[in-house]
């Protein structure tokens, strides 16, 4: 996490991968104190909007970029100072840099090559790696005769080769359209698992990052922001600006009552469990998932209603995803479950949310400033 202390020597030790208070200031820009650790094996995902920092990190670690100040660690030797082609790590990028004039089996081979691997060595790890990704029958094809996916699984075979003690990807599958970046990914994960890899994932999509990382830490403006598991993340955002990039767009200021219950510009919000002193200002979280259209058993499990009109109602696939403007016009977004009839744009409606489910955020700024936030 980001802190002002330098790692423990028991903690670095433990760790594949040491990032100890960096350092970096480009202008007015800059990485500032930033400590993180991987373990062996694991996938680090670095998630968040565009000139945040995520790159400058990697080429950080990598060394293609100097430290201000800091030290990166791998394992228990500081390799701060060393240079780029001896730190053994590997680095793929949306560009694949892939050589058109090569066939498949000699981009796989380029890096063996340069480090002066055997015939024998050189031969058995290529044809290794593109059997892992699918294309031992394509090694004599040159690559620019390939799909953007197989030339992803190229790039990717090629960057393994080597065996890397660590493999940084960044935005690898950005030029590729949906379907075959959520295809691509379930096959990177499984090979890095595989091949239990130590990898450093960079992107500014949630779905990519939940779905690829172990852990997931969050940047902002050169800040780690959050560094967690993605269901860790998910549940217990622990700053707005986390909520908000993880899609979240309910988002209300409030303030802790003396009874315990927390008041909003939506109600009051009782039975939420939390250890916050009265008078503590937070952010509510309202997760769009925990509504429901009917009561239920409501007296047994607490739960919050809220009233208004549709503005929006959009189906799809296996929910309705709507608007609902309420009497404080206020409009809060909901998944509700694909039902019938369906919830149409201007209906009335009542919704019961599931307080055991709302977030709470120690800190609040003014209600106009969250909204605002969230619709960004």
């Amino acid at each position: 996490m980001n802190s002002d202390a330098p790692i423990d020597k028991t903690s670095r030790s433990s760790a594949l991968l040491t990032l100890d208070n960096l350092n970096k200031s480009y202008g007015s820009f800059s990485i500032s104190n930033l400590s993180l650790s991987i373990n062996r094996g694991q996938i680090l995902c670095l998630l968040g909007p565009s000139g945040c920092g995520k790159t400058t990190l990697l080429r950080l670690i990598a060394g293609l970029e100097n430290l201000d100040s800091g030290a990166v660690w791998v394992t228990s030797q500081d390799v701060t100072h060393t240079p780029v082609h001896k730190r053994q790590f590997g680095m793929m990028f949306q560009d694949l840099a892939l050589f058109p004039h090569k066939t498949v089996q000699e981009n796989v081979a380029y890096g063996l090559q340069m480090s002066k691997q055997t015939r024998e060595k050189i031969h058995a790890q290529t044809a290794e790696m593109l059997a892992l990704v699918g294309l031992e029958k394509m090694a004599h094809r040159d690559v620019a005769d390939l799909s953007g996916g197989e030339q992803q699984r190229v790039a990717l075979a090629r960057s393994l080769a080597p065996r890397p003690k660590l493999l940084m990807l960044d935005e690898p599958l950005g030029a590729l359209d949906r379907s075959l970046r959520e295809h691509l990914l379930q096959e990177i994960r499984r090979i890095l698992k595989e091949l239990q890899v130590t990898a450093i994932f960079v992107t500014h999509d949630q779905t990519e990052a939940l779905t690829m990382g172990d852990v997931v830490g969050i940047m902002n403006q050169g800040q780690l922001m959050q560094l967690d598991t993605p269901r860790d993340l998910y549940l217990k955002p622990q700053n707005s600006f986390v909520a908000r990039f993880l899609g979240f767009q309910n988002l209300l200021a409030g303030r802790v009552r003396p009874d315990g219950a927390v008041e909003t510009e939506v109600g009051v919000l009782a039975g939420i469990k939390h250890q916050l002193a009265p008078g503590q200002g937070v952010t509510v979280v309202v997760r769009p998932e925990l509504a429901r259209t009917d009561p239920g058993d409501a007296r047994a499990q607490p739960y919050h209603k809220l009233s208004g009109v549709v503005q929006e109602s959009i189906f799809t696939g296996q929910q309705y995803r709507i608007k609902l403007q309420l009497s404080q016009n206020r409009i809060l977004s909901f998944d509700l479950p694909n039902t019938n009839p369906p919830p149409e744009s201007g209906q009335q409606i009542s919704l019961w949310i599931d307080v055991a489910g709302f977030i709470l955020i120690p800190g609040s700024r003014k209600v106009q400033e969250i909204q605002e936030g969230s619709r960004a």
